[in-house]
């Protein structure tokens, strides 16, 4: 096997030294803003959003104000896109069945898919107005039915950005902040004097914004571990050629200084005319300050020998976003394990996914893609089970069976909740404590 790195990005070292770093501001301000609530709040608007006014809830009356500063057209774009959102959402949560099993005779199983209660969306905003998030966030919490929508963006230019505030009221929020960072997920995940907490928090971020909510978690729950983006190519030369491979890689790069980046190839030519087509389109991309940071630190260039070294790597790799261009996109679909999403085809393409096509952009990052996928309508549903018996003669029968199960274990108080049915239902005096022994004397 014969696996080339042409680039190799910062050392794991330094980012786990990055990342421990981050942890450890993140760790002193939530337990700040836990302790002094809308004062630490306040503090941390000011010094990090550059903001502050009254009360960082939009009223209705600037919401309607703001949201008449957008275009016809871009209002029009923001409604298609949520439209595209809503559909496939809807569609995903139209599979959720509840159900309801008659496993033996007289016991009833079931389950029940119920919304959770309170939500906390965050929408990034403070170097670009992440309006895409909003969609992703509050508009597919609604169609889970969730009853109160939080929704949380920094300020943009020192004012709230229009197009993010009416995606969020066009997508359903109600109440909308102009809050960023630590301090916005902490408030809605711990509840200040102003604002009452939630019982979720989602949406991407940061690494500060990620990692808040990996601290928070178990407060309150979490969509996923969604920290900075990340893109990876899959390409060969049937399908792709370096002005895609480049310019995809470098669409994603240009979110922030630490967006991964990876190129995964069969082909040392295809490899090293994308690094030169890079190097071309930094030079005149009006993002390249950023991009051309995470390349240098972040941006991976790989090449191997065979189909299955290629796809052992991207499932070693677990990008959030992978696109893929090659002769056989269905045989990745097919095989691979370890991902956000997928693109597939030279047509596909991230900002696709990303902003309007309909699939939720919301996904794993940091390998995350090994465990969980992305952001939908389900992670807003809890599955409840319940359970009914119906019958003295099931109840007598399933209580003799968990009598003796729970005596197995050595709980004696459990044996006795299943006897006293067996008792009561059964006719079967059964001394306390002692095995229930029903179903073989009945049979």
């Amino acid at each position: 096997m014969t696996i080339t790195y042409l680039k190799r990005g910062k050392p794991e070292a330094d980012r786990a030294e990055d990342d421990a770093k981050t942890a450890s501001v993140v760790a002193s301000t939530l337990k700040d803003i836990e302790t002094r609530g809308d004062a630490a709040v306040r503090e941390l608007a000011v010094k990090f959003d550059k903001y502050d006014r009254e009360s960082y809830r939009l009223s209705e009356a600037e919401i309607e104000a703001i949201i008449a500063k957008v275009s016809p057209q871009d209002l029009e774009d923001i409604k298609f896109a949520q439209e595209q959102v809503r559909n496939f959402a809807q569609a995903q949560r139209d599979s959720m069945l509840d159900i309801e099993v008659e496993t033996l005779p007289g016991v009833i199983l079931g389950h029940k898919n119920i919304p959770v209660q309170s939500v906390g969306c965050y929408v990034p905003g403070g170097k670009f107005p992440m309006v895409a998030s909003a969609h992703m966030s509050v508009a597919t919490a609604k169609v889970a039915g969730v009853p109160r929508i939080v929704a949380c963006t920094p300020p943009f230019n020192g004012e709230p950005n229009p197009g993010v505030i009416a995606a969020m009221h066009l997508g359903g929020a109600d109440e909308i902040y102009v809050l960023g960072g630590i301090q916005a997920v902490g408030a809605m995940a711990l509840g200040t004097e102003s604002i009452a907490p939630v019982h979720l928090l989602v949406g991407p971020g940061n690494a500060f914004v990620a990692e808040a909510k990996r601290q928070l978690f178990g407060r309150v729950g979490i969509d996923l571990f969604a920290g900075p983006t990340e893109t990876m190519v899959i390409a060969d030369e049937s399908a792709a050629d370096a002005e895609l491979c480049a310019t995809d890689l470098l669409g994603q790069a240009e979110h922030g200084y630490n967006s991964p980046c990876v190129l995964i190839t069969n082909s040392e030519k295809l490899a090293s005319e994308t690094l030169a087509e890079i190097d071309r389109i930094l030079e005149i991309l009006p993002t390249a300050e950023t991009a051309k940071v995470s390349w240098q630190d972040y941006g991976e260039v790989i090449v191997c020998d065979t189909y299955d070294e290629m796809l052992q790597m991207a499932d070693e790799i677990a990008s959030e976003h992978v696109q893929v261009m090659t002769d056989r996109d269905d045989w990745f679909l097919e095989n691979m394990t370890c991902y956000g999403a997928l693109f597939l085809g030279p047509r596909t393409n991230v900002a696709n996914g990303d902003k309007v096509i309909g699939t939720n952009h919301t996904l794993p990052t940091k390998k995350a893609g090994r465990y969980t996928g992305g952001l939908w309508v389900g992670k807003y549903l809890k599955t409840h089970s319940y359970q009914k018996v119906l019958t003295d003669e099931a109840a007598a029968r399933i209580g003799a069976y968990g009598s003796r199960l729970c005596l197995l274990e050595g709980f004696v108080g459990h044996a006795e909740q299943c006897n006293v049915r067996v008792r009561r239902y059964g006719g079967v005096n059964v001394p306390y404590g002692a095995p229930a022994h029903l179903v073989e004397a009945a049979e």
